[in-house]
């Protein structure tokens, strides 16, 4: 299994914290047991959120192979570079 990457681990944390203060404003409970049921409820849709959330995949940018050369064109290839190297300077 993957680790979360931060988007789902932001997305996950924030439903948990406003999923659980909404049910207990709209609740109105004041029990322990209340409390600990929607706390639960909260954080198991927090859970539900960060897991089904969509992973971002690699931008790996794939290159279209080059189609091979036809019988009327002609082949290129790569050559040495010729220029002036360290061997002839001349000296002073």
């Amino acid at each position: 299994m993957q680790r979360p990457n931060a988007a789902q681990l932001i997305c996950g944390s924030a439903t948990v914290v406003l999923a659980t203060v909404a049910l207990l404003l709209l609740s109105g409970t004041t029990t322990t047991l209340g409390i600990t049921a929607i706390s639960l409820a909260g954080l198991l849709l927090g859970l539900l959120v960060a897991v089904t959330m969509p992973l971002r995949t690699s931008g790996v940018k794939t290159v279209a192979p080059t189609p091979p050369p036809t019988a009327h064109e002609e082949v290129r290839v790569p050559t040495a570079r010729v220029g002036a190297g360290a061997d002839t300077r001349t000296g002073s």
